[in-house]
């Protein structure tokens, strides 16, 4: 299924095709501030539409997540790995993914602070 979605403001867009069959709920010292509930994908599942120098990266600890956000807005509708390679994954903020029911989808508790 193919999904669309974008920051508060609407200058990071994105479409990201798959099936959504549940989201992950990680503990890390920046998920757990941001709130987001991830879904993982093939990093060439998600094609970013609008982004321009809107587009924030910030990383931290081992520095292997570019947690991505709107420079405008302050909105992080995605992260994505920096290794290179066809194994790249992205993390969609499934709470930025239009009309989508966040009660519908399951949710698993990931332990980042301990990885």
């Amino acid at each position: 299924m193919l999904y669309k979605g974008s920051c508060h403001c609407g200058k990071i867009a994105f479409e990201v095709e798959g099936d959504l069959t549940g989201a992950v709920r990680c503990n890390c010292s920046i998920c757990s501030r941001k709130g987001a509930l991830l879904w993982a994908v093939p990093h060439e599942a998600l094609q970013v539409l609008a982004w321009g120098d809107d587009l924030g990266r910030y990383t931290f600890g081992n520095h292997v997540i570019a947690h991505r956000f709107c420079r405008t807005c302050g909105i992080h509708p995605f992260a994505e790995d920096v290794s290179e390679g066809s194994e790249r994954s992205a993390y969609v903020n499934i709470h930025c993914i239009d009309g989508l029911d966040l009660a519908a989808v399951p949710v698993l508790d990931f332990d980042g602070r301990a990885a």
